[in-house]
């Protein structure tokens, strides 16, 4: 039996844990509204990471393992960069504050390929190994970049709290819907002219159970998460049957500078580096030394979302 704390646990990777964990572990689920279906063996406390409650409410459960998933993906409409990174990297450093504090003995964190960030001169595929360098005008590539970098004197400094640092890349399952499966929902595709923008994706289902295993009886460490394998533009515009209108990189971003102080787009010219310079993950260590395999590849990922989404 682990007594296992989760923070985010409303959001859709959180409820794909608990629907995996078995009987037998002490589980809390914690976020600022209480997760659809929560099984009967998990009890529920409402935890802002961005007050006092991670320092309350994780000394006063003392869980042995903290799962630390809340952090803002998708922004909501009205998001500001202040709010995002008051959750994503105030809010985790209370969390990881309170760990140190109250003796949690392992930490498990989801961070992403984003903290890679999006650069021409990025290795493919990224290895753990190689530097983070989450670009500063993506909001959530910097936070996830800093994040690490907060964990990283935590295992200089203390290293008796043991981590589980996953660097996800895109999650995809049936039902999901955000700013990632807008771009396959258009028609045409976009595709940006000289780059194939490749994606790798990890089912829903996979990362539940990398996150479980962290949890219990996985060893610790920084892994990549991924299915085997990427899908450039061609591969996704085949797989949905549809054609790709490609724009120069130039035009685009003379486009989204004019459209974004208009308030035509929510998107400005530094987004076109994210579909040109995608993080391409390494999975090796995860099968290898984590020892996990993902039952999906990226394509079988993909296809299944697809059908979901009935495209």
């Amino acid at each position: 039996m682990t007594r296992i704390l989760i923070t985010g646990a409303a959001g859709g990777i959180g409820q794909a844990l608990l629907a995996e964990m078995p009987n037998g572990h002490d589980i809390l689920a914690t976020d600022i509204r209480q997760p659809e279906g929560m099984p009967e063996s998990a009890e529920y406390r409402p935890l802002d990471v961005r007050g006092d409650d991670p320092e309350m409410v994780i000394g006063d459960w003392k869980p042995e393992v903290v799962v630390h998933l809340a952090s803002i993906v998708t922004p909501p409409k009205g998001s500001t960069r202040e709010f995002e990174y008051s959750v994503d990297v105030e809010g985790s450093r209370k969390v990881i504050d309170a760990c140190i504090a109250h003796g949690v003995r392992r930490i498990v964190v989801t961070s992403s390929g984003a903290a890679y960030g999006y650069h021409v001169d990025n290795p493919v595929p990224l290895q753990e190994t190689d530097a983070l360098r989450g670009n500063e005008e993506f909001a959530y590539a910097h936070h996830k970049r800093l994040v690490e970098e907060m964990l990283a004197e935590a295992r200089r400094e203390r290293p008796a709290l043991e981590q589980v640092v996953l660097r996800v890349g895109t999650v995809l399952g049936e039902g999901i819907e955000n700013q990632i499966t807008a771009l396959f929902r258009r028609d045409p595709l976009l595709g940006i002219r000289g780059s194939d923008s490749p994606f790798v994706f990890i089912w829903t289902k996979d990362l539940a159970r990398i996150l479980l295993r962290a949890a219990t009886d996985g060893p610790p460490g920084i892994f990549n998460v991924a299915g085997d394998g990427a899908l450039g533009t061609r591969d996704l515009a085949t797989a949905l049957g549809k054609k790709v209108r490609w724009l120069s990189p130039w035009l685009l971003k003379l486009a989204l500078g004019i459209a974004r102080p208009l308030r035509l787009s929510r998107y400005g010219p530094e987004q076109v580096r994210f579909l040109q310079f995608r993080p391409v993950l390494e999975n090796a260590k995860l099968k290898a030394e984590f020892g996990y395999v993902p039952e999906l590849t990226s394509a079988e990922v993909f296809d299944l979302w697809r059908k979901g989404a009935g495209l």
